[in-house]
């Protein structure tokens, strides 16, 4: 048996969604006469309670779309030093949009209000400093270890915000993973955020696809972009179905993985090799091996056993729990660590 924990993308779509699939109705999406597409943009709106959505081929393309609808090029963007928007997405801000990157020094992926208030430029006049113009939050953090955002902090952030004409925007790439270990509704997020990028392939397990959330105005801007970008698709609904699906289907369930990785947390911190595993609080496990070993080395060690994984730098190793990572599979994982 093989059991891939390398990411909650890694998924393939379940019988129901197959059938959602196959039996989706279909249009031109590029002219906005895609039925299914249409259905989830609105089903998504209205379940953050913001006003529009916008159906794009991946988180990345939504996520620098946001990026260029609030900013020009020159401007600055605020966002942690860990943030995926940052690290992950081939250097974007500045290759798409002209956008510098101020990085704060959070923990785990999640900084303060005070230290976004610390080093926003105050003096717009001011010839030498980029126009502040964006701060991007990640929920829940990647590189963090799945670490969830104190919703207080984000109303503190949202402040410094509105008092700086700062635009808000949100990668929720699992933020439905966040809302169901933090018990907080969408509508929370849609009442603070200008926009939010929310991924349909990672733990609600689509093949393809994300949603961009915001004002008919932005969303109006960011279809633009989506062109610019090479986003747009044509026949999409069968894309857009399993997205439905999975909101109708799979946001419960993601409680599951997030018990499966705490489980595998606690065999970690059990065994001799390990010498840190990171707070788990959802589908995200982060752990670093004991100095004597190669990380690399620790790595065959599981793949010969059947577990693949991945390394994320700086010594830290990552497996993420998803919804084709079975209770049998967890007996596997859990019975080969204590046996490595």
């Amino acid at each position: 048996m093989q059991i891939n924990l390398i990411s909650d993308t890694v998924t393939k779509p379940t019988k129901g969604m197959l059938a959602a699939i196959m039996s989706a109705k279909v249009g031109d999406d590029v002219f906005k006469t895609d039925p299914t597409v249409n259905k989830l943009q609105t089903k998504m709106a209205k379940m953050f309670g913001m006003e529009d959505a916008l159906f794009f081929p991946s988180g990345t393309m939504a996520n620098q779309a946001a990026v260029k609808l609030h900013t020009q090029p020159g401007d600055r963007m605020f966002c942690d030093k860990w943030a995926h928007v940052y690290n992950f997405e081939g250097g974007g801000p500045a290759f798409n949009s002209g956008v510098t990157s101020c990085l704060i020094d959070g923990n785990r992926g999640m900084f303060k209000a005070n230290q976004l208030s610390e080093i926003i430029t105050g003096n717009r006049s001011d010839i030498h400093a980029p126009f502040s113009r964006l701060v991007a939050l990640e929920n829940t953090t990647n590189k963090g270890g799945g670490a969830c955002w104190d919703f207080e902090e984000i109303l503190r952030i949202k402040k410094v915000c509105t008092e700086n004409n700062l635009a808000f925007h949100l990668d929720g790439a699992r933020l439905f993973n966040a809302l169901v270990a933090k018990n907080e509704t969408p509508q929370q997020y849609g009442e603070v955020f200008d926009t939010i990028s929310i991924c349909l392939s990672k733990g609600l397990g689509a093949p393809v696809g994300s949603v961009l959330l915001g004002s008919k105005v932005h969303l109006e801007k960011a279809l633009r972009i989506r062109k610019l970008f090479g986003g747009g698709m044509r026949q999409a609904g069968y894309l857009a179905a399993a997205g439905i699906y999975a909101l109708d289907n799979h946001i419960e369930r993601l409680a599951i993985d997030h018990t499966r990785a705490k489980i595998i947390g606690v065999a970690l911190q059990n065994c001799e090799l390990i010498k840190h595993v990171e707070p788990i609080e959802t589908n995200i496990i982060i752990f670093n091996v004991i100095d004597e070993i190669n990380e690399n080395d620790f790595i065959d060690r599981l793949n010969k056993a059947g577990i693949s994984l991945i390394s994320m730098g700086q010594g830290k190793l990552r497996m993420v729990t998803h919804i084709d990572f079975t209770e049998e599979m967890l007996e596997m994982v859990v019975n080969t660590i204590e046996h490595i």
